[in-house]
Protein backbone atom coordinates (compact mmCIF):
# COMPACT_ATOMS: atom_id res chain seq x y z
CA UNK A 1 0.00 0.00 0.00
CA UNK A 2 1.23 3.47 -0.90
CA UNK A 3 0.95 6.59 1.22
CA UNK A 4 0.57 10.16 0.08
CA UNK A 5 1.27 13.00 2.48
CA UNK A 6 -1.37 15.66 1.91
CA UNK A 7 -1.27 17.27 5.36
CA UNK A 8 -3.87 19.90 6.10
CA UNK A 9 -7.49 18.83 5.92
CA UNK A 10 -9.34 16.19 3.90
CA UNK A 11 -13.03 16.74 3.21
CA UNK A 12 -14.90 13.57 2.21
CA UNK A 13 -17.98 14.30 0.12
CA UNK A 14 -18.55 16.89 -2.58
CA UNK A 15 -22.13 17.95 -1.94
CA UNK A 16 -23.01 21.49 -0.87
CA UNK A 17 -21.80 20.89 2.69
CA UNK A 18 -18.47 19.46 1.56
CA UNK A 19 -17.84 22.22 -0.98
CA UNK A 20 -18.72 24.92 1.56
CA UNK A 21 -16.53 23.35 4.27
CA UNK A 22 -13.62 23.18 1.83
CA UNK A 23 -14.12 26.81 0.81
CA UNK A 24 -14.20 28.03 4.41
CA UNK A 25 -11.15 25.97 5.36
CA UNK A 26 -9.09 27.04 2.36
CA UNK A 27 -9.98 30.66 2.98
CA UNK A 28 -8.84 30.11 6.55
CA UNK A 29 -5.38 29.23 5.29
CA UNK A 30 -5.44 25.42 5.51
CA UNK A 31 -4.35 23.11 2.65
CA UNK A 32 -7.55 21.29 1.67
CA UNK A 33 -8.22 18.20 -0.44
CA UNK A 34 -11.85 17.34 -1.24
CA UNK A 35 -12.60 13.76 -2.27
CA UNK A 36 -15.79 12.88 -4.16
CA UNK A 37 -16.76 9.33 -5.12
CA UNK A 38 -18.97 10.32 -8.09
CA UNK A 39 -17.84 11.64 -11.46
CA UNK A 40 -18.91 15.17 -10.52
CA UNK A 41 -19.32 17.10 -7.29
CA UNK A 42 -22.72 18.41 -6.22
CA UNK A 43 -24.63 15.43 -4.86
CA UNK A 44 -28.37 16.08 -4.70
CA UNK A 45 -27.79 19.68 -5.79
CA UNK A 46 -26.69 18.75 -9.31
CA UNK A 47 -28.84 19.90 -12.23
CA UNK A 48 -29.23 17.97 -15.48
CA UNK A 49 -29.90 19.71 -18.80
CA UNK A 50 -32.10 18.05 -21.44
CA UNK A 51 -32.98 20.03 -24.58
CA UNK A 52 -32.92 23.28 -22.63
CA UNK A 53 -34.92 21.95 -19.66
CA UNK A 54 -32.98 22.11 -16.39
CA UNK A 55 -33.86 19.25 -14.04
CA UNK A 56 -32.99 19.57 -10.38
CA UNK A 57 -33.17 16.31 -8.43
CA UNK A 58 -36.74 16.94 -7.37
CA UNK A 59 -38.05 20.34 -6.25
CA UNK A 60 -35.47 22.64 -4.63
CA UNK A 61 -35.96 26.03 -3.02
CA UNK A 62 -33.49 28.32 -1.25
CA UNK A 63 -34.82 29.98 1.91
CA UNK A 64 -34.19 33.72 1.59
CA UNK A 65 -33.64 34.29 5.31
CA UNK A 66 -31.96 30.96 6.05
CA UNK A 67 -28.47 29.91 7.04
CA UNK A 68 -27.64 28.68 3.54
CA UNK A 69 -28.29 32.09 2.01
CA UNK A 70 -26.17 33.64 4.78
CA UNK A 71 -23.25 31.29 4.15
CA UNK A 72 -23.46 31.73 0.37
CA UNK A 73 -23.33 35.50 0.80
CA UNK A 74 -20.27 35.17 3.07
CA UNK A 75 -18.51 33.08 0.45
CA UNK A 76 -19.43 35.40 -2.41
CA UNK A 77 -21.85 33.02 -4.14
CA UNK A 78 -24.85 35.04 -5.30
CA UNK A 79 -27.25 32.97 -7.44
CA UNK A 80 -30.11 34.69 -9.21
CA UNK A 81 -33.66 33.58 -8.52
CA UNK A 82 -37.20 34.74 -7.91
CA UNK A 83 -39.64 34.33 -5.07
CA UNK A 84 -42.83 32.54 -6.18
CA UNK A 85 -46.01 34.50 -5.64
CA UNK A 86 -49.08 33.14 -3.90
CA UNK A 87 -51.23 33.47 -7.03
CA UNK A 88 -52.11 30.45 -9.12
CA UNK A 89 -52.00 28.16 -6.10
CA UNK A 90 -54.52 25.49 -5.11
CA UNK A 91 -55.22 23.44 -2.02
CA UNK A 92 -56.37 19.93 -2.95
CA UNK A 93 -58.68 18.08 -0.57
CA UNK A 94 -60.83 15.05 -1.41
CA UNK A 95 -59.78 15.52 -5.04
CA UNK A 96 -61.24 19.05 -5.23
CA UNK A 97 -59.11 22.11 -6.03
CA UNK A 98 -59.68 25.13 -3.80
CA UNK A 99 -57.92 28.48 -3.74
CA UNK A 100 -54.83 28.07 -1.56
CA UNK A 101 -55.12 30.33 1.51
CA UNK A 102 -51.74 31.98 1.02
CA UNK A 103 -52.72 35.53 2.00
CA UNK A 104 -55.51 37.64 3.46
CA UNK A 105 -57.62 37.79 0.28
CA UNK A 106 -57.21 34.12 -0.60
CA UNK A 107 -57.96 33.12 2.99
CA UNK A 108 -61.21 35.09 2.88
CA UNK A 109 -62.28 33.71 -0.51
CA UNK A 110 -61.17 30.08 -0.41
CA UNK A 111 -63.82 27.38 -0.41
CA UNK A 112 -61.54 25.07 1.56
CA UNK A 113 -62.55 26.57 4.91
CA UNK A 114 -65.75 27.67 6.59
CA UNK A 115 -65.96 31.02 8.34
CA UNK A 116 -64.98 29.71 11.78
CA UNK A 117 -62.12 27.70 10.25
CA UNK A 118 -60.84 30.80 8.48
CA UNK A 119 -60.68 32.60 11.81
CA UNK A 120 -58.77 29.70 13.40
CA UNK A 121 -56.37 29.56 10.43
CA UNK A 122 -55.73 33.31 10.64
CA UNK A 123 -54.95 33.00 14.36
CA UNK A 124 -52.57 30.08 13.83
CA UNK A 125 -50.75 31.74 10.92
CA UNK A 126 -50.33 34.91 12.96
CA UNK A 127 -48.89 32.83 15.80
CA UNK A 128 -46.50 31.10 13.41
CA UNK A 129 -45.15 34.40 12.13
CA UNK A 130 -44.40 35.80 15.56
CA UNK A 131 -44.24 32.79 17.86
CA UNK A 132 -41.46 31.49 20.07
CA UNK A 133 -41.20 27.73 19.68
CA UNK A 134 -38.12 27.13 21.83
CA UNK A 135 -40.17 25.27 24.46
CA UNK A 136 -41.55 22.84 21.87
CA UNK A 137 -38.38 21.19 20.60
CA UNK A 138 -38.98 18.03 22.64
CA UNK A 139 -42.71 17.98 21.82
CA UNK A 140 -43.91 15.90 18.83
CA UNK A 141 -45.63 17.85 16.10
CA UNK A 142 -48.61 15.50 16.43
CA UNK A 143 -49.13 16.77 19.98
CA UNK A 144 -49.19 20.39 18.81
CA UNK A 145 -51.56 19.53 15.94
CA UNK A 146 -53.94 17.76 18.33
CA UNK A 147 -54.76 21.14 19.90
CA UNK A 148 -56.10 22.44 16.57
CA UNK A 149 -59.86 22.03 16.85
CA UNK A 150 -60.89 21.83 13.19
CA UNK A 151 -59.85 18.69 11.26
CA UNK A 152 -59.38 20.59 7.99
CA UNK A 153 -57.34 23.34 9.67
CA UNK A 154 -55.26 20.62 11.34
CA UNK A 155 -54.65 19.10 7.90
CA UNK A 156 -53.75 22.52 6.50
CA UNK A 157 -51.17 23.15 9.23
CA UNK A 158 -49.66 19.69 8.69
CA UNK A 159 -49.49 20.42 4.94
CA UNK A 160 -47.68 23.70 5.61
CA UNK A 161 -45.08 21.82 7.68
CA UNK A 162 -44.66 19.22 4.92
CA UNK A 163 -44.18 21.99 2.39
CA UNK A 164 -41.43 23.73 4.35
CA UNK A 165 -39.63 20.69 5.81
CA UNK A 166 -40.39 17.79 3.38
CA UNK A 167 -41.20 15.71 6.48
CA UNK A 168 -44.46 13.79 6.84
CA UNK A 169 -43.89 12.17 10.23
CA UNK A 170 -45.70 14.25 12.88
CA UNK A 171 -45.36 11.63 15.64
CA UNK A 172 -41.55 11.78 15.37
CA UNK A 173 -41.00 15.34 14.13
CA UNK A 174 -40.04 18.03 16.66
CA UNK A 175 -42.82 20.64 16.86
CA UNK A 176 -40.34 23.38 17.78
CA UNK A 177 -38.11 22.68 14.78
CA UNK A 178 -41.01 22.15 12.38
CA UNK A 179 -42.83 25.33 13.36
CA UNK A 180 -39.63 27.40 13.24
CA UNK A 181 -39.10 26.19 9.68
CA UNK A 182 -42.71 26.97 8.77
CA UNK A 183 -42.23 30.47 10.18
CA UNK A 184 -39.12 30.92 8.01
CA UNK A 185 -41.18 29.99 4.97
CA UNK A 186 -43.99 32.38 5.87
CA UNK A 187 -41.84 35.36 6.76
CA UNK A 188 -38.89 35.14 4.36
CA UNK A 189 -40.13 32.96 1.55
CA UNK A 190 -37.99 31.01 -0.89
CA UNK A 191 -36.23 31.49 -4.19
CA UNK A 192 -36.45 29.22 -7.21
CA UNK A 193 -33.01 29.54 -8.78
CA UNK A 194 -32.31 30.46 -12.40
CA UNK A 195 -30.29 27.67 -13.95
CA UNK A 196 -31.13 25.27 -11.14
CA UNK A 197 -29.10 24.40 -8.08
CA UNK A 198 -26.12 23.65 -10.26
CA UNK A 199 -25.46 27.38 -9.89
CA UNK A 200 -24.74 26.81 -6.20
CA UNK A 201 -22.51 23.82 -6.93
CA UNK A 202 -20.53 25.74 -9.55
CA UNK A 203 -20.26 28.83 -7.35
CA UNK A 204 -19.02 26.94 -4.30
CA UNK A 205 -16.57 24.94 -6.38
CA UNK A 206 -15.20 28.13 -7.88
CA UNK A 207 -14.70 29.71 -4.45
CA UNK A 208 -13.01 26.57 -3.10
CA UNK A 209 -10.68 26.24 -6.09
CA UNK A 210 -9.86 29.95 -6.08
CA UNK A 211 -8.65 29.40 -2.50
CA UNK A 212 -6.47 26.51 -3.78
CA UNK A 213 -8.62 23.58 -2.68
CA UNK A 214 -7.65 20.41 -4.53
CA UNK A 215 -10.85 18.69 -5.70
CA UNK A 216 -10.57 15.04 -6.77
CA UNK A 217 -13.57 13.16 -8.18
CA UNK A 218 -13.90 9.39 -8.61
CA UNK A 219 -12.04 8.86 -5.34
CA UNK A 220 -13.69 6.19 -3.19
CA UNK A 221 -12.80 6.54 0.48
CA UNK A 222 -13.24 3.24 2.32
CA UNK A 223 -12.02 4.15 5.82
CA UNK A 224 -10.80 6.87 8.13
CA UNK A 225 -7.40 5.87 9.49
CA UNK A 226 -6.54 6.57 13.15
CA UNK A 227 -3.30 6.76 15.11
CA UNK A 228 -2.92 3.65 17.24
CA UNK A 229 -1.63 5.30 20.37
CA UNK A 230 -3.66 8.51 20.22
CA UNK A 231 -7.36 8.72 19.56
CA UNK A 232 -6.93 10.96 16.56
CA UNK A 233 -7.11 10.80 12.78
CA UNK A 234 -4.19 9.94 10.57
CA UNK A 235 -5.96 10.35 7.23
CA UNK A 236 -8.19 8.33 4.90
CA UNK A 237 -7.75 5.09 3.00
CA UNK A 238 -8.88 4.85 -0.63
CA UNK A 239 -10.21 1.74 -2.35
CA UNK A 240 -6.95 1.38 -4.30
CA UNK A 241 -5.05 1.02 -1.02
CA UNK A 242 -3.57 4.53 -1.01
CA UNK A 243 -3.39 6.37 2.31
CA UNK A 244 -3.92 10.12 2.19
CA UNK A 245 -2.63 11.58 5.43
CA UNK A 246 -4.13 14.67 7.05
CA UNK A 247 -4.24 16.55 10.33
CA UNK A 248 -8.04 16.68 10.21
CA UNK A 249 -10.86 14.95 8.32
CA UNK A 250 -14.33 16.37 7.70
CA UNK A 251 -16.96 13.78 6.76
CA UNK A 252 -19.53 15.68 4.70
CA UNK A 253 -22.02 12.95 3.87
CA UNK A 254 -24.74 10.90 5.49
CA UNK A 255 -24.51 9.59 9.06
CA UNK A 256 -24.45 6.08 7.58
CA UNK A 257 -21.41 6.99 5.49
CA UNK A 258 -19.68 8.47 8.52
CA UNK A 259 -20.38 5.34 10.55
CA UNK A 260 -19.13 3.00 7.83
CA UNK A 261 -15.90 4.93 7.27
CA UNK A 262 -14.98 4.78 10.94
CA UNK A 263 -15.80 1.05 11.15
CA UNK A 264 -16.67 1.05 14.84
CA UNK A 265 -13.61 3.03 15.95
CA UNK A 266 -15.75 6.11 16.60
CA UNK A 267 -18.67 4.43 18.32
CA UNK A 268 -20.64 7.65 18.60
CA UNK A 269 -20.81 7.81 14.79
CA UNK A 270 -22.27 4.32 14.70
CA UNK A 271 -24.88 5.46 17.20
CA UNK A 272 -25.73 8.55 15.16
CA UNK A 273 -26.05 6.44 12.01
CA UNK A 274 -28.31 3.92 13.74
CA UNK A 275 -30.61 6.59 15.19
CA UNK A 276 -30.99 8.75 12.06
CA UNK A 277 -34.29 8.36 10.19
CA UNK A 278 -33.89 9.62 6.60
CA UNK A 279 -36.54 11.82 4.98
CA UNK A 280 -37.87 10.23 1.78
CA UNK A 281 -39.98 11.47 -1.12
CA UNK A 282 -41.17 10.23 -4.49
CA UNK A 283 -40.78 12.78 -7.28
CA UNK A 284 -42.05 13.04 -10.84
CA UNK A 285 -40.13 15.70 -12.78
CA UNK A 286 -41.74 16.78 -16.05
CA UNK A 287 -40.54 18.81 -19.03
CA UNK A 288 -43.55 20.02 -21.00
CA UNK A 289 -43.47 21.70 -24.40
CA UNK A 290 -46.46 23.79 -23.29
CA UNK A 291 -48.51 24.29 -20.14
CA UNK A 292 -52.23 23.65 -20.71
CA UNK A 293 -53.27 25.99 -17.86
CA UNK A 294 -50.54 28.66 -17.65
CA UNK A 295 -51.99 30.31 -14.55
CA UNK A 296 -52.28 27.10 -12.51
CA UNK A 297 -48.76 26.87 -11.13
CA UNK A 298 -49.00 25.26 -7.70
CA UNK A 299 -50.95 22.61 -5.81
CA UNK A 300 -50.62 21.43 -2.22
CA UNK A 301 -52.31 18.28 -0.96
CA UNK A 302 -54.22 18.88 2.26
CA UNK A 303 -55.51 15.40 3.05
CA UNK A 304 -52.79 13.69 1.02
CA UNK A 305 -49.01 14.35 1.25
CA UNK A 306 -48.76 15.71 -2.30
CA UNK A 307 -47.20 18.74 -4.00
CA UNK A 308 -46.89 20.11 -7.52
CA UNK A 309 -45.14 23.27 -8.69
CA UNK A 310 -44.28 24.79 -12.06
CA UNK A 311 -40.81 26.03 -11.11
CA UNK A 312 -40.21 27.45 -14.60
CA UNK A 313 -43.06 29.90 -14.06
CA UNK A 314 -40.69 31.71 -11.71
CA UNK A 315 -37.11 30.71 -12.57
CA UNK A 316 -35.27 30.24 -15.87
CA UNK A 317 -35.44 26.45 -16.15
CA UNK A 318 -37.13 25.79 -19.50
CA UNK A 319 -37.11 27.00 -23.12
CA UNK A 320 -39.57 29.67 -24.21
CA UNK A 321 -43.17 28.37 -23.99
CA UNK A 322 -41.91 25.22 -22.23
CA UNK A 323 -42.48 24.31 -18.58
CA UNK A 324 -40.53 22.43 -15.92
CA UNK A 325 -42.85 20.90 -13.31
CA UNK A 326 -42.02 19.02 -10.12
CA UNK A 327 -44.67 16.71 -8.62
CA UNK A 328 -43.87 15.10 -5.28
CA UNK A 329 -45.22 12.78 -2.64
CA UNK A 330 -43.75 13.30 0.81
CA UNK A 331 -42.67 10.07 2.49
CA UNK A 332 -41.70 8.13 -0.62
CA UNK A 333 -43.19 4.71 -1.35
CA UNK A 334 -44.17 3.62 2.17
CA UNK A 335 -44.89 0.06 1.11
CA UNK A 336 -46.70 0.89 -2.12
CA UNK A 337 -45.46 -0.05 -5.56
CA UNK A 338 -43.60 2.54 -7.62
CA UNK A 339 -46.31 2.26 -10.29
CA UNK A 340 -49.06 3.09 -7.79
CA UNK A 341 -47.20 6.12 -6.46
CA UNK A 342 -46.37 7.38 -9.95
CA UNK A 343 -50.06 7.07 -10.88
CA UNK A 344 -50.99 9.14 -7.82
CA UNK A 345 -48.60 11.90 -8.89
CA UNK A 346 -49.96 11.78 -12.42
CA UNK A 347 -53.46 12.14 -10.95
CA UNK A 348 -52.47 15.37 -9.23
CA UNK A 349 -51.17 16.67 -12.57
CA UNK A 350 -54.45 15.65 -14.22
CA UNK A 351 -56.28 17.86 -11.73
CA UNK A 352 -53.89 20.82 -11.97
CA UNK A 353 -53.00 20.66 -15.68
CA UNK A 354 -55.61 18.64 -17.66
CA UNK A 355 -54.14 17.52 -20.97
CA UNK A 356 -50.52 17.70 -19.81
CA UNK A 357 -49.70 14.23 -21.15
CA UNK A 358 -49.86 15.46 -24.75
CA UNK A 359 -47.01 17.91 -24.07
CA UNK A 360 -44.42 15.71 -22.35
CA UNK A 361 -40.93 16.23 -23.76
CA UNK A 362 -39.06 14.47 -20.94
CA UNK A 363 -40.05 12.85 -17.67
CA UNK A 364 -38.14 11.38 -14.76
CA UNK A 365 -39.65 9.44 -11.88
CA UNK A 366 -37.60 8.82 -8.74
CA UNK A 367 -39.66 6.59 -6.45
CA UNK A 368 -37.62 6.83 -3.27
CA UNK A 369 -35.41 9.89 -3.11
CA UNK A 370 -33.58 10.71 0.13
CA UNK A 371 -34.37 14.41 0.60
CA UNK A 372 -32.62 14.81 3.94
CA UNK A 373 -30.48 12.49 6.03
CA UNK A 374 -32.42 12.70 9.29
CA UNK A 375 -35.78 13.81 10.64
CA UNK A 376 -35.36 16.43 13.37
CA UNK A 377 -36.86 14.45 16.23
CA UNK A 378 -38.67 15.49 19.38
CA UNK A 379 -37.11 12.52 21.18
CA UNK A 380 -33.66 14.11 20.80
CA UNK A 381 -34.77 17.70 21.61
CA UNK A 382 -35.05 18.97 18.04
CA UNK A 383 -32.15 20.71 16.36
CA UNK A 384 -30.40 21.23 19.72
CA UNK A 385 -29.95 17.47 20.00
CA UNK A 386 -28.27 16.98 16.63
CA UNK A 387 -24.61 15.90 16.69
CA UNK A 388 -21.36 17.59 15.72
CA UNK A 389 -19.51 19.14 14.17
CA UNK A 390 -16.75 17.74 16.42
CA UNK A 391 -16.80 13.97 16.91
CA UNK A 392 -16.34 13.42 20.68
CA UNK A 393 -13.13 11.73 21.84
CA UNK A 394 -11.78 11.53 18.30
CA UNK A 395 -9.19 14.23 17.72
CA UNK A 396 -9.22 15.73 14.25
CA UNK A 397 -12.52 14.18 13.11
CA UNK A 398 -15.52 16.36 12.20
CA UNK A 399 -18.89 15.97 10.47
CA UNK A 400 -21.02 18.26 8.31
CA UNK A 401 -24.34 17.80 6.59
CA UNK A 402 -28.07 18.39 6.87
CA UNK A 403 -28.18 16.16 9.98
CA UNK A 404 -25.49 18.08 11.89
CA UNK A 405 -25.60 21.04 14.27
CA UNK A 406 -28.27 23.21 15.89
CA UNK A 407 -29.09 25.47 12.94
CA UNK A 408 -31.82 25.02 10.36
CA UNK A 409 -32.97 22.21 8.10
CA UNK A 410 -32.16 20.94 4.63
CA UNK A 411 -29.54 23.05 2.81
CA UNK A 412 -29.59 25.56 5.67
CA UNK A 413 -28.37 22.87 8.07
CA UNK A 414 -25.85 21.58 5.54
CA UNK A 415 -24.14 24.92 4.96
CA UNK A 416 -24.41 26.07 8.58
CA UNK A 417 -22.73 22.86 9.74
CA UNK A 418 -20.06 23.22 7.04
CA UNK A 419 -19.19 26.64 8.40
CA UNK A 420 -19.23 25.32 11.98
CA UNK A 421 -17.02 22.36 11.07
CA UNK A 422 -14.49 24.60 9.34
CA UNK A 423 -14.39 26.95 12.31
CA UNK A 424 -13.90 24.01 14.67
CA UNK A 425 -10.98 22.71 12.58
CA UNK A 426 -9.33 26.13 12.53
CA UNK A 427 -9.90 26.73 16.23
CA UNK A 428 -8.55 23.31 17.21
CA UNK A 429 -5.48 23.80 15.00
CA UNK A 430 -4.79 27.21 16.52
CA UNK A 431 -5.17 25.76 20.03
CA UNK A 432 -2.77 22.92 19.24
CA UNK A 433 -0.22 25.35 17.81
CA UNK A 434 -0.43 27.54 20.92
CA UNK A 435 0.06 24.54 23.20
CA UNK A 436 3.08 23.27 21.26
Amino acid sequence: MSAHRSGGVIVVGGGLAGLAAAAYLARGGRPVTLLEMADEVGGRARTRSLDGFLFNVGPHALYRGGKAAEALCELGVNPSGTRPSGSGGYAVRAGVLHTLPAGVVSLLTTGLLRAREKMETARLLSGLRGGDFSSLHDVPLSTWLADVSSPVVRELMAALVRLTTYVDDPARHSAGAALAQARLGLTSGVLYLDGGWQMLVDGLRRVAEDAETRILSRRHVIAVEFDRGVRGVRGVRLDDGALLEADAVVLAGSPQMAGQLTAGRATVLSTWARQAVPVHAATLDLALSALPRPHATFALGIDQPLYASVHSAVARLAPEKGALVHVLRYGGLRGETPAAVEAQLEGLMDALQPGWRAHVAHRRFVPDLVVSNAVVEAATSGTAGRPGPRVPDMRGLYVAGDWVGPDGMLADAGLASARAAARAVLEDAARATSAA
